[in-house]
């Protein structure tokens, strides 16, 4: 094998790995449960939370999505958006400790969420919609622990908490973030106008809602996205490109050596 082959498949390698590993890291960013808004004020009021769940997987459909809510630091008025193919079920628990509220006071609060019934297909993502009445205003951050179950019976648990100042967990759990009172008033009424605005709300456990209703919810989901979702496939772009460029100067170099020999 001539010097000029050899050089050149080897370039063709470091780039094609260089390639594989950085949309590998883009991938796993991606796959992972998220909540949308990332952040509300604390004890914000009259809200809506979304959680979005893509298929990782390529041979088996997502076939239910198990949310936890947090039940030390409880949202208080909590109501399921119907979802087109999908029937929740919501579980309450009684509270140990009763929260006094301008509207009286509250004994019970919602701690789990299953939806069954759909299909989330490879390739795909569905937003889950949940509006609340008030969000806890004495903690910093709320962990929303996920279970999300496939066609073939592999359960992913999205149950690792983040912890400040560290590296984002392997299978980190959905996360909001809550910001001093006032600090994220704009974002938080943002999220719920783009959420909201197409999909009423209801408080059956078990409810079906018509086409028109998912269409809008998943319109307003791709637009909830937002700068986090366009830096990384910007920052994702910028690596290929930059590795392809590398190969690109390779092949340029030991060519032009080639016509000089």
């Amino acid at each position: 094998m001539s010097p000029m082959s050899t050089t050149l498949r080897r370039t063709g390698t470091v780039a094609a790995l260089a390639t594989a590993g950085v949309l590998t890291a883009a991938g796993a960013a991606f796959a992972h449960v998220t909540v949308h808004p990332e952040s509300y004020a604390k004890g914000a009021t009259d809200g809506l939370l979304s959680f979005r769940v893509p298929n990782e997987e390529d041979t088996a459909s997502t076939t239910k999505v198990q949310v936890f809510l947090p039940t030390d630091h409880p949202l208080l008025g909590v109501l399921v958006t119907p979802q087109a193919g999908w029937a929740a079920k919501v579980t309450t628990i009684k509270l140990k400790k009763p929260i006094k509220t301008d509207d009286g006071t509250i004994t019970d609060a919602v701690s789990e969420i299953t939806w069954t019934g759909g299909r989330i297909r490879h390739g795909e993502f569905q937003d889950f919609a949940v509006a609340f009445g008030q969000l806890p205003d004495d903690t910093d951050q709320l962990s929303f622990k996920t279970l999300q179950t496939y066609s073939d019976g592999n359960v992913v648990r999205w149950i690792e908490e983040p912890q400040k100042g560290g590296e984002e967990p392997e299978s980190p759990a959905p996360t909001l973030k809550l910001t001093a009172k006032g600090a994220g008033d704009e974002t938080s009424s943002a999220g719920a106008g783009e959420s909201g605005s197409d999909s009423s709300s209801s408080s059956s456990s078990s409810s079906s809602a018509p086409a028109s209703s998912s269409s809008g919810t998943e319109q307003a989901s791709v637009s909830d996205k937002g700068s986090d979702s366009t830096a990384r496939g910007l920052g994702t772009a910028g690596l290929i490109v930059g590795v392809l460029g590398l190969g690109a100067a390779g092949f340029a170099v030991v060519r032009g050596r080639s016509t000089r020999s």
